[in-house]
């Protein structure tokens, strides 16, 4: 599947062809092909247990595969739902882990003032609010410049204003180092927030695909956004009627 907004010639961060995984005898993925050129935000939306993070852990190199190819960087960048910081270590040493020290510490300093941590690498985890600790590990993501950044839910624990920050640092984030970036969430207004492409995964499948045009990502009360969010909730099986816009703040979230 090609991307809707990416001209054919742009590089590919990670493909997918065939993708096939199975539990015992239950398979989640389905001969699932994707997608993702350097620079382009994808986010993928779906029930629970439609196949989302096997899809991203199959990316990542954290689970095997049954079937099909995955033609893309073989240690992608992972930012999950908790930041998993070390404990014993400083933010500089957690954002430079697995570099040397002579190496790591500038790149890993540079990297926790582009997040906005700027005099803060000799801190502990301990002293971060959860916002704090995602910004560590963005930086952690970001410092080695990978080709492809997977992000399973990684705003989804923080309160609504904290996790509008963090949208808007991610964005600012993917523009200068121009990954490709595969977001999975239940969140369709962050989905419309952050993406240029949307994917609808149901029974481990892409079932529908949508672009977002800048107006749509730019306010969540443009005539664009809302109809894709009215086309997204219907087809995660949401009925639109009976959530009212005004219960939704940040986010409308799916299943």
């Amino acid at each position: 599947m090609s991307p809707l907004n990416t001209p054919p010639w742009a590089e590919a961060a990670v493909q997918v062809h065939g993708l096939v995984r199975r539990y015992g005898e239950r398979v989640v993925l389905h001969q699932l092909s994707l997608t993702i050129a350097r620079g382009e935000f994808v986010v993928l939306l779906g029930e629970s247990g439609c196949g989302k993070t096997t899809l991203l852990r199959a990316l990542a190199g954290l689970d095997p595969i049954d079937a099909g190819r995955i033609d893309g960087p073989s240690q992608p960048a992972v930012v999950f739902q908790e930041p998993r910081l070390l404990p014993w270590d400083p933010l500089w040493r957690n954002v430079c882990l697995g570099l040397d020290d002579a190496r790591g510490r500038p790149l890993a300093e540079a990297a926790l003032v582009e997040v906005g941590l700027q005099g803060r690498s000799e801190d502990w985890p301990r002293n971060l609010s959860g916002g704090q600790a995602q910004r560590v590990a963005l930086a952690r993501a970001l410092v080695r410049e990978p080709r492809l950044l997977l992000l399973d839910e990684p705003f989804a624990a923080l309160d609504a204003l904290t996790r509008l920050r963090m949208h808007g640092l991610v964005r600012e984030l993917v523009e200068r180092h121009r990954p490709g970036v595969l977001l999975v969430t239940h969140d369709v207004d962050e989905a419309i927030a952050l993406a240029h492409r949307v994917l609808v995964m149901r029974d481990g499948a892409i079932a529908a695909e949508h672009a977002v045009s800048a107006a749509a990502r730019g306010h969540r009360a443009h005539p664009e956004a809302v109809d894709l969010r009215e086309r997204l909730l219907a087809e995660l099986g949401v009925e639109t009627e009976a959530v009212p816009q005004s219960t939704w703040p940040p986010a409308a979230r799916a299943a």
